[in-house]
């Protein structure tokens, strides 16, 4: 298997990376050694974070050939979201846009039907709209046909690292949308990363798992392993499971027989 042709495609963009890396967590003096390592190609950055008022900038850090994914962090409707991602291709030159909506600080649950506003509207400006949801078929079927590039469910509350907590919806969303899914939010390990991607998911994304760990370019460069794991292993066809009883690995006949 030739994993080096496996591409996927966004807003007419063509990456071989499926592991999307979220800059909120980190120091700037870490952002370049992760996305390094993450061989990631997408990298997201909240707009308070291009000038944070001293004489560095997160831009310095993040590759020249990388591509930026501003979000619309702290935006509350759909309004305050469409303000954002102007600003933000304004600051970073970028037309891709990650659209967070949340009016609940408590468990910071993305409100779907103010996502879906602010994609069809964003869409219809020629933004590369990257919608973060809860996991609900009609919702992203909203979406997507408000013009969304792909749809970015959640497995867990962000920053949670709870793993993949929505495994059963995410599953509706790839088998009956015709985007690519990329997991977003509670990734917490590079094994649920991995889950994700034999799952059928296009991309997987994650910010806290990295950014807390001891190690934060290895638990990168883990990321990174695990996405490919993953992916190879969906492609390869993932072996049948058996409800009930065993199956012997080797053949039995003729077992002991003189």
């Amino acid at each position: 298997m030739n994993m080096t042709n496996d591409t996927w495609k966004l807003g007419g963009h063509t990456f071989t990376s499926r592991f999307i890396l979220g800059s909120g967590k980190y120091s700037l003096e870490l952002i370049q050694a992760a996305v390094e390592q993450a061989g990631a190609q997408i990298v997201t950055m909240a707009l308070r974070r291009a000038n944070e008022g001293g004489l560095a900038n997160i831009l310095d850090y993040i590759p020249k050939n990388v591509t930026i994914l501003p979000n619309t962090s702290g935006a509350r409707n759909a309004g305050e979201a469409v303000r954002i991602a102007r600003l933000s291709r304004e600051v970073c030159g970028s037309d891709f846009v990650k659209i967070e909506i949340m009016r609940d600080t408590k468990y910071l649950l993305p409100d779907n039907y103010e996502t879906a506003k602010a994609a069809e509207i964003l869409a219809k400006e020629g933004f590369v709209v990257m919608p973060y949801m809860y996991p609900d078929l009609n919702a992203a079927r909203d979406m997507a046909d408000a013009g969304a590039a792909c749809i970015m469910p959640l497995g867990a509350p962000i920053g949670s690292n709870k793993g993949l907590c929505t495994r059963e919806f995410i599953q509706i969303l790839i088998d009956e949308i015709d985007l690519p899914i990329i997991v977003d939010a509670g990734i917490g390990r590079p094994s649920q990363a991995c889950e994700a991607m034999e799952m059928g998911a296009a991309a997987v994304m994650a910010n806290t798992a990295i950014a807390t760990a001891g190690d934060v370019p290895a638990m990168a460069l883990a990321f990174r392993k695990a996405v490919e794991a993953g992916r190879a292993a969906y492609l390869s066809g993932l072996g049948r499971v058996m409800e009930k009883g065993a199956s012997a690995s080797s053949p039995l006949t003729g077992f002991l027989q003189d």
